[in-house]
């Protein structure tokens, strides 16, 4: 009886072992600062068969805010993210799409993951490989919001809020209106 119990406090070990290696290796949570090639790029092409058998493709979002989300059912920070994803896709005011891209994970459990949590919008699966070798996705969850002119223009490592991205657009948006002012009166004559 003794040496069960033995055996039984070594598999929780175990375990618990295991999910504080999963926590340490994920990222911190909505770190925007982070370096990746495709800043400041075209986004990759982002093309795949959502939940119910259409085809999702990024172009079609093309002068709209995109947060390209790369998450897995399995993921327990991704798990923690999903409710922000989906005020963020409530509250945003239109002018954000989310668009999730389920990685090394099946339709049957994107599908019920969805249906048990909520969200509504775009959710490719299937090879989703590719795409995420395409996007430079090292851990889960990663995002990348996409502006209007099709530009990856910032990465999330790590679960973000919708706070996070609803702040960084605000002030894109406001830096993005500075330029466009201060081009302008640098064209007027006599400046």
């Amino acid at each position: 009886m003794k040496h069960r119990s033995v055996i039984v406090a070594a598999i929780f070990g175990v375990a618990a072992l295991g999910l504080v290696i999963v926590f340490a290796m994920s990222p911190a949570g909505g770190n925007k600062d982070v370096r990746s090639p495709i800043l400041g790029k075209v986004a990759p092409a982002l093309t795949g068969q959502n939940l119910h058998g259409g085809t999702v493709d990024l172009d079609s979002f093309k002068g709209e805010w995109v947060l390209v989300n790369f998450f897995a059912t399995w993921c327990p920070p991704c798990v923690l993210e999903h409710p922000e994803l989906v005020r963020l896709s409530k509250d945003d005011g239109g002018q954000l799409q989310v668009v999730s891209v389920g990685f090394q994970d099946s339709t049957a459990k994107v599908k019920e993951f969805f249906a048990d949590n909520g969200g509504s919008w775009p959710v490719i699966t299937g090879d989703s490989g590719q795409i995420g070798l395409e996007y430079g996705v090292k851990a889960l969850p990663e995002s990348f919001l996409v502006g209007p002119n099709g530009r990856v223009i910032a990465k999330f490592e790590g679960g973000i809020t919708a706070k996070q991205v609803t702040d960084y657009i605000t002030k894109a948006e406001a830096e993005a209106g500075a330029d466009t002012s201060s081009s302008k009166s640098s064209q007027e004559p006599g400046s």
